[in-house]
């Protein structure tokens, strides 16, 4: 199971501008560890982001879930792009 798809497939609805969302997975330092990292809108980064951060955390729970089947912690970033 890749987790970028995973996350990608998730926000996709969320967002206004779909060609300009992408989801990277970066490498870690931690072996236990895959970061993951939204690249958007600025708008819709504010959007996935959420009122006081409600939105990202409910990302990270579900992703959380998700990361359990790999065995590896998750870490969400968002990223606005231009």
């Amino acid at each position: 199971m890749e987790l970028s798809k995973v996350l990608h497939d998730l926000v996709e609805p969320m967002v206004e501008n779909k060609n300009a969302l992408n989801v990277k997975e970066l490498s870690s330092l931690n072996d236990n560890e895959v970061i993951l990292v939204i690249y958007a809108k600025n708008d819709d980064v504010g959007r996935l982001i959420g009122k006081k951060g409600s939105m990202a955390n409910a990302l990270r729970q579900v992703m959380g879930i998700a990361s359990r089947h790999v065995d590896r912690k998750v870490t969400i970033k968002f990223e606005a792009i231009e």
